[in-house]
């Protein structure tokens, strides 16, 4: 039995195409461009955000008054000091009082706000961009008005108070009273900004939802509560965490309202002096202690930190709940 051998020559291997120079050049841009693009941000962030919170922190660790001395390295001292600082928990008694009082009536305000606007209105363009003029407004120019409006005197609030037959209130040396005129003053200035928010918010909401729950008999209040607060949650938390952080950072408003020589103790006898206000008071004139300073910035950070948080966990359990009855049952008809 005989092989047939084939004998053919054997067909040489094809030499390796090598890429060309735009195909190499669109495999880095499709790989390497998106990191290129957000690049910028990274950089800006660790140049003027990472390194400060670094530098901050170690200057917390030091005693320096910024006044030609080299800085004292002394540990954890400006912390333990801090703590046991009576004037420091005054300060965070106020700053949370004054996010309290602004922070909740400002929220609920924006949302009803929101809601009233994403109806069909007459001017709805106009009523939009009218509620976004105090935020646009300069803030010294706020806190000028409203000292003037809460003026022991001549203000107009007391003047509105003397006709309803209630005595004056003096609103720049009570401590409470304080509070409420700045949180008003807030309030004033950054409902229009949240409402905007949650308009953008609820404008993404599919209309449909609405028509089926108003053919099933649900109310309007009901489908408030139904629908839209449930898909409105990422957005709440965001408006949350950011009042959190700018309410707990208050400098400005309470600056200006109590204008003269005790402007940055909050008062003569620290009525509204803000954590804010506590660490400049310290940093800067007239004690130019920064080590202490940004010891006190620092814990305003854990303490942004832990209320933020603690906002969020309860709008989430808000908003979880918001849909549902007792029972488990989905909200029908209202």
């Amino acid at each position: 039995m005989s092989v047939q051998l084939d004998a053919r020559p054997p067909v040489a291997a094809a030499p390796p195409v090598r890429p060309t120079r735009s195909y190499r050049l669109s495999r880095f841009d499709a790989r390497w461009s998106p990191y290129l693009y957000i690049a910028p941000f990274f950089l800006l962030f660790a140049v003027f955000g990472a390194y400060p919170l670094a530098y901050t922190l170690w200057v917390s660790l030091h005693e320096w008054d910024l006044l030609g001395t080299d800085p004292t390295f002394i540990g954890a001292e400006n912390y333990t000091r801090l703590l046991a600082d009576v004037d420091f928990w005054h300060a965070v008694v106020n700053t949370l009082g004054i996010f309290v009082i602004s922070t909740v009536p400002q929220l609920l305000a924006a949302l009803w706000l929101a809601n009233l606007l994403n109806r069909q209105l007459r001017a709805r363009t106009g009523w939009r961009m009218a509620v976004l003029v105090p935020n646009v407004t300069s803030t010294a120019a706020v806190a000028i008005v409203f000292g003037v409006l809460f003026g022991r005197e001549f203000g107009m609030v007391n003047w509105v108070l003397d006709l309803a037959g209630v005595d004056g209130i003096d609103w720049k040396a009570n401590r409470v009273a304080s509070w409420v005129a700045i949180s008003t003053m807030v309030d004033w200035r950054w409902t229009g900004y949240n409402a905007l928010i949650f308009l953008a918010a609820m404008q993404a909401i599919p209309r449909d939802l609405y028509e089926s729950a108003a053919i099933d008999g649900a109310s309007r209040a009901r489908q408030f509560w139904s629908i839209t607060v449930p898909l409105l949650r990422p957005t709440i938390i965001f408006a949350v965490i950011i009042s959190t952080i700018g309410g707990l950072q208050l400098f400005t408003e309470p600056r200006l309202f109590h204008a003269g020589t005790n402007a940055i103790r909050g008062g003569p006898s620290r009525e509204s002096q803000t954590v804010t206000m506590y660490m400049f008071e310290n940093a800067f004139a007239p004690y130019y202690n920064f080590g202490y300073g940004s010891a006190v910035a620092w814990l305003l950070f854990a303490l942004i930190a832990v209320v933020a948080v603690v906002n969020v966990l309860i709008i989430r359990r808000l908003g979880t709940g918001a849909g549902t009855r007792p029972g488990g049952r989905k909200g029908g008809r209202g």
